[in-house]
C-alpha cells in the first residue's frame, strides 16, 4: 500500500476550493496536512463534518484541557488498536506534555502512565464507555464528580470516546496510514 493513505479509491480528481484553503491552512499551522482528512476529502460535506465535529470536541471550549482530550483519544484507540490513531494522538500527548514517555505509555498502557487519579477516572470511564456501553451506570458518572469533574465535563469526555471510536472504525475499515511526520513528533 506503498504511497496511499487508504485502501480505497473513492476517485478524488480535484479537491475543491474550499478544501485547497483549508489543507494550505493545515500545512501553515501543522507543517503537514493530515492523512485523516486527506481520506475525507473525497466529499466536502463529510469532511465539514468530520472536522467540523473534531474541532469542536478536541479544541472548543471545555472544562477538560487539550491535553485531557488527547489522552481519551489515546486510550480509546488503544484498546481498539488503531494504528492510525494512536500514531498521530500518541504524538500529541507526547507534544502537548513535554513527555516523551507519557506518550508511549498512553499508547501501549495508560494505567502504567504517572497520572493524577483525576486522569485516571476520566480514562477508565473512556475505556468502560469503549468496551461496554451498556454497562456504563450512575456509580460510573458519580466517580467522575467525586474526582472532579462536572457533568458538562462528563459529557466531553463521552463525546470525545465516542467520536474516536467513530474514527477508529472508519480508519481500520478503511486502512487508513498515518502520516509519515507523526512518528517523529515530539521525541
Amino acid at each position: 500500500m506503498t504511497g496511499k493513505i487508504t485502501a480505497l479509491d473513492l476517485g478524488l480528481e480535484e479537491p475543491s476550493e474550499a478544501t485547497k484553503a483549508y489543507f494550505a491552512k493545515c500545512e501553515e499551522k501543522l507543517g503537514l496536512v493530515p492523512n485523516v482528512l486527506r481520506a475525507y476529502a473525497f466529499d466536502d460535506k463529510k469532511l465539514r463534518a468530520f472536522t467540523d465535529m473534531y474541532t469542536d470536541l478536541m479544541l472548543g471550549e471545555s472544562g477538560l484541557s487539550k491535553l485531557e482530550r488527547e489522552m481519551i483519544a489515546v486510550a480509546v484507540s488503544s484498546i481498539n488498536q488503531c494504528y492510525y490513531c494512536l500514531t498521530a494522538h500518541g504524538a500529541a500527548v507526547r507534544q502537548l506534555s513535554g513527555d516523551p514517555a507519557l506518550g508511549e505509555m498512553m499508547v501501549m498502557n495508560f494505567r502504567a502512565a504517572d497520572l493524577s487519579p483525576k486522569q485516571a477516572a476520566m480514562l477508565e470511564f473512556a475505556v468502560k464507555l469503549t468496551e461496554g456501553p451498556a454497562k456504563i451506570v450512575e456509580a460510573d458518572r458519580a466517580a467522575l464528580r467525586q474526582a472532579g469533574f462536572t457533568d458538562r465535563d462528563i459529557w466531553d469526555i463521552a463525546s470525545t470516546a465516542a467520536f474516536f471510536n467513530m474514527s477508529n472504525r472508519v480508519a481500520a475499515a478503511i486502512d487508513m496510514r498515518p502520516n509519515d511526520e507523526y512518528h517523529a513528533m515530539a521525541r
